[in-house]
């Protein structure tokens, strides 16, 4: 395989990038080209001030074998190489690489890493594998050949929810009293005289204003709103931009009273609904538009035969009420001994 070092999106087609995601260990949209470029444009929103850009491809006879979308940084005062995307705003990372080629690409992409840049870095550390991704064990397998010293560690919970196609099959595997209050608030919403809908946007609509809706709702939480600094809204806003234009954006709302009251922002990728992020007023609270939105959501990917709702990131309680099973994305690192 022939490694070669790149500094900038240019020199790579989205199209090449994309169709090799597709059949990758790890085909996500935090992987894609476009998400990719996007936020590297913004450093994830300033999360990262200095920073080396280092995309290595590699090639066997001209065919695309792997992508290793990586930076270089100083990160806890050593030298570090991470994924590009790292670490706070993408839910799950990893290399870009067909499973039958996985092992050799990354063998390799070490030895390049090694000789290329040996005098730069001193570690890998890689945030955000999904638990089930082969880069952890062959991390563990490259460390024991090279001396180098492995660490390996959860990062994050990840809660999903399998879907099988039917709304009332899904209730019916959710706790008794949790199954009770999701129908109860559903049917209290239904009745309302405040005319309670469900929206979603469409794939053709003006994205602009929907983004700004979004980030409206989205700011009534006081932690979302210290995380939502300007540099942040134009990394958020560049990145929902580039999910419309690709067509896997899906931004629903439920309205009361002809008045956006509660948002969801997802990814509509690869079957499963990829939860983003939400966003919910303070007026009419007595309706629970947030559970009555996301039970409108896990409807919708049920009426649509999306198989998973996927919650990402984050242990929080409501997660786990609507019937949300950990998974887990893991912290990997490598150490030059």
């Amino acid at each position: 395989m022939d490694y070669t070092l790149l500094n900038d999106f240019s020199q790579i087609s989205a199209d090449e990038w994309n169709n090799l995601l597709k059949e990758s260990i790890s085909d996500t949209p935090f992987s894609r080209y476009e998400y990719q470029y996007a936020w590297w444009q913004h450093r994830g929103g300033g999360e990262w001030k200095n920073a080396q850009l280092l995309l290595v491809t590699a090639r066997e006879g001209g065919r695309l074998i792997g992508i290793a979308p990586l930076f270089l940084a100083e990160y806890e005062n050593k030298p570090s190489l991470l994924l590009n995307g790292s670490i706070e705003i993408s839910d799950y990372l990893d290399l870009i690489v067909r499973k039958e080629d996985h092992l050799r690409f990354l063998s390799g992409l070490l030895d390049f890493l090694a000789s290329t840049l040996a005098d730069n870095w001193s570690r890998l550390d890689w945030y955000n594998l999904p638990d089930d991704s082969p880069t952890l064990a062959a991390f563990k397998s490259e460390a024991e050949k090279r001396g180098w010293v492995p660490l390996e560690e959860v990062y994050r919970p990840t809660p999903r929810i399998t879907l099988h196609g039917d709304f009332e099959e899904y209730l019916s595997r959710v706790e008794k009293k949790q199954r009770h209050e999701i129908r109860r608030k559903m049917r209290r919403a239904a009745e309302s005289e405040l005319n309670v809908r469900f929206v979603l946007v469409d794939p053709s609509a003006d994205i602009e204003p929907e983004i700004n809706a979004f980030f409206d709702l989205m700011v009534q939480d006081p932690g979302k709103a210290s995380f939502l600094h300007p540099a942040m809204r134009e990394q958020m806003t560049s990145v929902l931009r580039a999910a419309h234009e690709n067509g896997y954006l899906w931004l629903g709302f439920l309205e009361i009273a002809g008045v956006k009251t509660a948002a969801s922002l997802n990814f509509d990728y690869n079957g499963k609904l990829w939860g983003y992020n939400s966003g919910v007023s303070r007026a009419h609270m007595e309706l629970s538009p947030g559970w009555v939105l996301l039970s409108h959501t896990l409807q919708w990917c049920c009426e649509n035969k999306r198989y998973e709702f996927d919650f990402m990131r984050g242990d929080e309680d409501y997660k786990y009420r609507f019937g949300g099973v950990n998974r887990f994305v893991m912290r990997a690192r490598l150490e030059k001994g």
